[in-house]
């Protein structure tokens, strides 16, 4: 085995970790040289509105409209960056929903017990969707009205229980 990864053992199954301060060469096209050569890094960002000025072309749409659609559903919220990301924020701290961009979609991203219980009807409208999120493609138009029932049970959810993030 290379100097740079250590092998060991995880739940029984052998398990392959590159140190921290190692990179992959040129030549490796192991998975885990491939993930590390395909990740392009996250610019850190200084506000919301720093997060918005530095996506592509491609992204600038349909996060813009997220951020749009998020501002009218809950005028009591506050958009915040946390996790480098765009956060609506109610009340002290509770977190409420987040956006995320990747290269090919965005995600709208809850706390994963409320979007449990959203989850079905996410992919009866044929979305796909996963732990606590729904995944918008760039190439299809954005699900405007499902997105602003899924934010506004989400507002509900808060106000009846101000349940953040990680209560349930």
């Amino acid at each position: 085995m290379p100097s740079d990864r250590t092998a060991t053992k995880v739940l029984g199954a052998d398990v392959v970790v590159l140190r921290p301060s190692t990179s992959c060469a040129a030549n490796d096209s192991s998975a885990i040289c491939r993930g590390y050569s395909d990740a392009m890094p996250m610019p850190k960002r200084s506000s919301v509105d720093d997060f918005f000025a530095q996506l592509s072309d491609v992204q600038r749409p349909h996060l813009e409209a997220l951020r749009e659609l998020s501002l009218a559903v809950d005028s009591e919220a506050r958009e915040e960056l946390k996790w480098n990301l765009p956060v609506y924020v109610r009340g002290k701290n509770t977190s409420l929903w987040m956006l995320q961009n990747f290269k090919h979609h965005c995600s709208l991203r809850f706390p994963p017990p409320f979007f449990a219980t959203q989850k079905a009807a996410v992919e009866a409208a044929g979305y796909e969707a996963g732990e606590g999120f729904i995944k918008l493609p760039y190439a299809r138009e954005l699900p405007t009205e499902l997105l602003k029932a899924l934010m506004q049970a989400r507002v509900e959810e808060y106000a009846a229980t101000g349940a953040g993030w990680n209560d349930r």
